[in-house]
């Protein structure tokens, strides 16, 4: 592989497989997970509730056994976008491609255990890009205004940092066109973050400590606030066990989830200019603790818990990138791809192609003006 090829490829299957670890325990508190698996939990294990199907009624999905969820479903989704446009993406890309993406293409669904649209699975706030795009008909630049505020976008926007590796002040821009139609407020803000991320971990020499710099840099309002206060905090972890709690009284004051996860107030999840999403803080500072290990840091999101497949798998893509395919425990990746009936290695290689065609226009239009403007300046 090529240095490019490996670190997306790292990126991608890093992504997918803190989704499929995280899937088990999203939801529940650090406490109840141990209980639940008689420890922290350090691999593949079983549902949360063995009765799976009944537990929760209102989400009867087989989360567990190495079974990615929507996270990795929509990402794989954006790469494929990619190999379509063939370009940089923006939020008429999303109607044009993401849509028919979401309702027109039947793949294997894991969690659903069968051939389905990625729209049947998707959480409310993807299924808004649907309704407000298709059937709403809405200006994709506007459309992700009203949605729910959460980490929906962020969650599956690591693509857009590879395609502008080395380049996150370019990845940040991008991550902000393309989600408008999907987010608004912090969420759209949180996708810009991840996005720029991403692109600083793609960069050789790149670090945890420049990830994050990166991040606050280009982060606005709450969610630069978020990441400043929860990853100062995680400088006096030395593990991610020991962790959670003050990392949590760290990220209390900007999230609009409440400490019980699923009872939430009238302020949840609604715009606001000092609030933050929950994920992307919490991933950075386990990518900090573990000093970008993929390892650490993906379980870290998973033993937190709350919504542990995002923090894990946004954690698993920043550190992928960083170290490569080589840093994503392999017995991972073979066992999620078995589980999920899903090729984890692939779409990294297919985003990796893709970024190297539109780096090469990008290069031809950046020469194209540097004539034109020096023939301006009369140089």
């Amino acid at each position: 592989m090529t240095p490019l090829e490996d670190r997306a490829t790292g990126c991608v299957a890093g992504a997918a497989v803190g989704d499929a670890l995280g899937g088990a325990t999203e939801g529940w508190t650090p406490e109840q997970i141990t209980q639940r698996y008689g420890g922290t939990v350090e691999g593949v294990v079983p549902p949360f509730n063995t009765d799976w199907r009944n537990a929760r009624p209102i989400a009867p999905y087989h989360k567990g056994d190495g079974h990615i969820t929507d996270d990795t479903l929509m990402t794989h989704a954006l790469i494929r976008v990619y190999q379509k446009a063939g370009g940089h993406l923006d939020a008429y890309s999303m109607a044009e491609h993401m849509v028919p993406e979401m309702m027109g293409e039947k793949q294997w669904i894991p969690e659903l255990e069968a051939d389905a649209l990625p729209l049947q699975r998707v959480f409310l706030a993807e299924k808004w890009i649907v309704a407000r795009l298709h059937y709403g008909h809405n200006d994709p630049r506007e459309a992700g205004v009203g949605n729910i505020v959460n980490c929906g976008a962020a969650m599956y926007v690591a693509p857009v940092g590879i395609v502008n590796a080395g380049d996150p002040d370019a990845a940040y821009a991008e991550a902000i066109d393309l989600t408008g139609a999907h987010q608004s407020s912090y969420g759209r803000e949180a996708a810009g973050v991840m996005a720029a991320a991403v692109a600083e971990a793609m960069r050789p020499g790149a670090s945890a400590d420049s990830v994050v710099a990166t991040a606050i840099r280009l982060a606005k309002d709450g969610t630069r606030a978020a990441i400043e206060a929860v990853c100062s905090r995680a400088r006096d972890f030395g593990h991610w066990e020991g962790s959670f709690e003050g990392l949590r009284a760290a990220m209390r004051p900007y999230d609009t989830v409440a400490d019980t996860y699923r009872d939430q107030g009238l302020g949840a999840r609604r715009p606001s200019r000092v609030h933050s999403i929950e994920e992307l803080p919490l991933a950075l500072a386990f990518l900090l603790i573990a000093k970008g290990d993929v390892r650490d840091t993906v379980l870290g999101g998973v033993n937190y818990g709350r919504d542990a497949d995002s923090i894990a798998s946004m954690g698993g893509a920043i550190a992928g990138a960083l170290g490569g395919l080589s840093a994503v425990p392999s017995e991972w990746v073979e066992q999620i791809g078995t589980a999920s009936r899903t090729d984890l290695v692939a779409p990294g290689l297919a985003i990796a192609e893709v970024t190297l065609r539109i780096h090469r226009d990008d290069l031809a239009r950046r020469r194209a003006h540097e004539d034109a403007f020096a023939e301006l300046a009369g140089q």
